[in-house]
């Protein structure tokens, strides 16, 4: 069984922009974004389903759909940036997935998105507070992703390569079986981190 390849991170941080550079890259591999998967299946955008089914229909529906696409296999999967909130979703994805979070600076990450009228949780008096707020609730959860990759300064092609790279190692070392991925992930994580700092 071949580990799936996940993206978390704040809106902004490239999840989607990364994971289709990487898909480009593993051929054997499909892309797939829980936010566009949600918004065909609801048949209305993001915001209008915070509008009329509220964020809890949102988060609800959000939390089946990872479920579904966790079962699955040869998947890179971008989540949309409260997903990880969940702990039933983090131990779910944990079970065939190996997680990367995207790590961006605040301000980089409202730079990205502030003409972005996509994201219903930015539509306030004071969109940069939001997002400090959001970033400050949410980053204790994104850091329990199994490896954190800093993409300041760095362009979508090589935080994609950074990806491929701590997966092939992580694969190669632990083998594709859930009990030696669980086993073995922190010492294969060390090395990860030892080698992608050179």
């Amino acid at each position: 069984m071949n580990a799936n390849i996940v993206l978390t991170g704040l809106m902004g941080g490239g999840k989607s922009s990364v994971g289709k550079m990487i898909a480009k890259q593993l051929k054997n591999y499909t892309f797939v974004d829980v936010d566009d998967v949600i918004v065909d299946l609801e048949g209305m955008s993001i915001p209008e389903i915070f509008s009329k089914k509220t964020e809890k229909y949102f988060r609800e529906t959000e939390k089946n759909v990872i479920a579904e696409l966790s079962e699955e296999e040869n998947l890179i999967i971008a989540l949309g940036g409260g997903a990880f909130e969940d702990k039933e979703t983090r131990e779910k994805l944990k079970e065939n997935s190996i997680v990367f979070y995207l790590k961006a600076d605040v301000n980089t990450l409202y730079d990205r998105i502030k003409d972005d009228t996509n994201r219903p949780l930015l539509q306030c008096d004071n969109p940069m507070e939001k997002l400090k707020e959001l970033l400050e609730k949410r980053e204790p959860n994104y850091l329990k992703a199994d490896y954190v990759i800093d993409t300041e300064g760095i362009n979508t092609s090589d935080i994609a390569k950074k990806v491929i790279y701590g997966y092939d190692i992580i694969e190669s070392n632990v083998g594709k079986t859930k009990i030696n991925l669980t086993k073995n992930l922190r010492l294969i994580m060390r090395i990860f981190q030892l080698r992608i700092m050179k």
